[in-house]
């Protein structure tokens, strides 16, 4: 299991990515291809027919003891007898030759192999030994992996096609700006055909299989880095290593470069599939949506999507504070757009009033609020487009602009004087994303991309890439975090720990509870109620019994001293019956809060992203509507903010229907600390659990009615 103490959101320590290595095995001047076949569509065959077809420029040495010459190249009996140490490998031999393999290779001085070869941890654990000792071999020389069990990699830019994927039989890829990284070898070539089927140019392709050594994390770093490479789009069924995986997100997002995943595996059975298929570890899919969002990632939901996002970035514009201006020459279009925009989160704020009463006096039965329908009489007298698109930009201040013109737009009497009118906008606001939806011709719809609009036939696929662009650019106009802050240091206790010991040793962290007391015998729990003041809690004290409101370990609404005697006798007695063998320590008698809003923090140690933090409100909200939000831990006080400030249920926090505002203060303070808390505590801490925490009025405070500290069993 990897080590999941990682480091903090603005840190990438000890998660450096082997960028040389990954240079060479992505720009190699020479490949070495063990197995290699005379036979094109033999697996060993394909990578040396490709290159040579494509016009790759560095050698090719085929190793093959059977044969003197393959493919019109000279070919080697062994990896000993090949005249220079390539840059690169491909291993393309059965599993059990491919160890043997990986040790030449390795003693030969390569330093980096792709293995085609499949029947390792796919296979249960006697593959999964034998992969682990083919890592051992290969990092004792300095050598790196991909796969095994990979169908490798390409560079559409150099010509080195080290795969052995048919999918080029359909045609070869147009270079271009995107790169493709994916787990699955035939779902990331599956991406491929899509992209070039769909025109998209591409700058490599990376598959990465089961993820021995190197991983597809280490594959987004290195088009982070990539100068050729703009947009990375990528396919995961789990990720197996999170600190290079984060590492990697955090490279992309400082040097600008988009990246959309696809992240499978959201169902339980998908989850299953997807750790047997690449015995990756899952981790829960809200806590992925977290961590990806706090990188500024987007989710694809779907191939579709995932392409419409790549190709819309390409583009280079990521507007930060994102709105959207339509123009359109159909309502029920308007409608639509409209509907999409909404719920995608994309704002369409209304165009101003003088705006508006322009576009009236230009033409009297234009509807010009947003969308903006300047209806077909726009196709009698096309400066119309002009005059109400120049409008969008310059008065309504989209930084988004999708127009819709349907078939119009790419009929031969309307299309050339469309593209002038439209263009002559765009060219004088080149900061603005333009997108057009238009049914036309595939020449045309170049020439329209070409004059700097991105094209789609759907506006509803348009309004989601369009809303994607202002996420990229949301998260590039961040500024750096602020250093979470600092704790005093503290040792967990052995064992989880009674409610009254986890309270102590929160507080010390600075989380406070409410007034409390743990009381040992009646005559205590007398005193500490009396010293409190009615009506106070009474709860059983165990750290045996974690869960006392499901043995009726907790009583509400004590009213007096009577009260305090007999429900003390009653808690030991429900106690007994329901958990005879537990350790009861007494009776802890609380403060009865009122007047606050019931929320609930939590700390839940993720397998893949170690400590992560939830918020949401108490009740209905949290057990039935599952209103929370998840953030990596740990993080200052400005991201607890966002995280209160994002569930669907913050207005009952921010003083909706006449309440008191509650006091976010001391909200987010309490739930920065308890991040940090989780992240100094280490792998022994499995979970935290404040429910209820009472966020009081503004200016009161925020207490934890009741806390419980889950520690491991064993050795973390």
């Amino acid at each position: 299991m990897p080590d999941t103490r990682l480091p903090p959101p603005h840190s990438t320590a000890g998660s450096a990515l082997p960028m040389g290595t990954l240079s060479a095995l992505l720009t190699p001047r020479s490949v070495a291809v063990i197995g290699a076949s005379a036979d094109a569509a033999r697996i060993g065959g394909r990578p040396i027919a490709y290159m040579k077809e494509l016009g790759f420029q560095g050698r090719i040495l085929p190793v093959n003891p059977k044969r003197d010459e393959i493919q019109g190249l000279p070919a080697y009996a062994s990896i000993a007898a090949m005249p220079e140490v390539p840059d690169v490998a491909i291993i393309a031999v059965p599993a059990a030759a491919a160890g043997p393999a990986v040790q030449e290779l390795a003693q030969r001085g390569v330093k980096a192999a792709i293995m085609f070869s499949a029947g390792f941890a796919e296979m249960g654990e006697d593959g999964e030994a034998a992969q682990a000792r083919l890592v051992a071999d290969a990092q004792a020389h300095g050598m790196r992996l991909l796969g095994p069990n990979c169908l490798g990699l390409f560079n559409a830019r150099t010509g080195f096609y080290g795969t052995f994927t048919s999918s080029l039989e359909r045609g070869s890829p147009k270079p271009g700006p995107i790169g493709i990284a994916s787990q699955s070898g035939a779902y990331g070539m599956h991406v491929f055909g899509l992209a070039r089927d769909f025109g998209l140019g591409l700058s490599c392709v990376v598959t990465t299989g089961n993820e021995a050594d190197l991983n597809v994390g280490h594959m987004i770093g290195w088009m982070a880095q990539d100068p050729e490479t703009e947009v990375i789009a990528a396919y995961a069924e789990g990720i197996r290593d999170a600190g290079s995986f984060l590492a990697a997100l955090e490279l992309a997002r400082k040097n600008r470069k988009p990246v959309v995943l696809m992240k499978v595996g959201r169902s339980a059975v998908g989850s299953a599939a997807a750790r047997s298929h690449t015995a990756s570890i899952a981790g829960d899919d809200a806590v992925t949506d977290a961590v990806l969002a706090e990188f500024g990632v987007v989710r694809a939901r779907t191939t579709e999507e995932m392409l419409d996002i790549a190709r819309l970035a390409t583009r280079k514009i990521y507007p930060a504070g994102n709105t959207l201006g339509v123009l359109t020459i159909s309502g029920g279009a308007g409608v639509l757009i409209s509907d999409a925009a909404e719920a995608a989160g994309l704002p369409m704020p209304q165009m101003p009033e003088p705006a508006q009463q322009k576009l009236r006096e230009a033409l009297p039965f234009c509807a010009p609020q947003n969308p903006v329908d300047c209806t077909a009489q726009a196709l009698n007298d096309l400066s119309l487009v002009g005059t109400f698109a120049k409008a969008l930009v310059e008065e309504g201040g989209y930084s988004s602009i999708l127009s819709f013109f349907t078939h119009a737009g790419g009929a031969a009497s309307v299309a050339p004087r469309l593209r002038s009118e439209l263009a002559a906008v765009r060219a004088a606001h080149p900061d603005r994303l333009f997108v057009l939806s238009v049914l036309a011709d595939p020449p045309l719809v170049r020439q329209f991309e070409e004059d700097g609009f991105t094209v789609f036939e759907d506006p509803s696929r348009a309004v989601a890439a369009i809303e994607a662009m202002g996420r990229y650019g949301d998260s590039f106009a961040r500024a750096a975090a602020v250093p979470p802050p600092a704790l005093p240091q503290f040792t967990l206790p052995a064992t989880t720990p009674s409610e009254a010991e986890a309270k102590r040793l929160l507080a010390e962290a600075g989380i406070p509870a409410a007034p409390e007391a743990a009381c040992p015998t009646v005559e205590a729990a007398v005193a500490a109620a009396e010293k409190i003041g009615f009506p106070v809690v009474l709860k059983i004290l165990s750290p045996d019994i974690l869960h006392k409101s499901e043995i009726g370990g907790v009583l509400l609404n004590v009213a007096d001293v009577a009260a305090v005697r007999e429900g003390f006798a009653l808690l030991l007695q429900r106690a007994k019956s329901a958990a005879p063998a537990a350790r009861i320590e007494g009776v802890l008698v609380a403060k009865q809060l009122s007047g606050g809003v019931e929320c609930i923090l939590g700390v839940h140690r993720d397998p893949v992203f170690g400590p992560v933090a939830m918020f949401g409100l108490g009740g209905i909200f949290v057990e039935i509507l599952k209103d929370v939000s998840f953030r990596r831990c740990p993080f200052g006080e400005a991201e607890a903010e966002e995280m209160i400030r994002s569930i669907k249920g913050a207005p009952l926090l921010l003083g909706a229907r006449g309440r008191p505002p509650a006091d976010i203060e001391a909200l987010k303070k309490m739930l920065s600390r308890l991040s940090v808390f989780a992240a100094q505590a280490g792998p022994r801490l499995a979970g935290i659990d404040l429910n209820p925490v009472f966020a009081m009025p503004q200016g009161q405070g925020a207490f934890a009615a009741d806390a419980v500290i889950d520690i491991a069993e064993g050795d973390a």
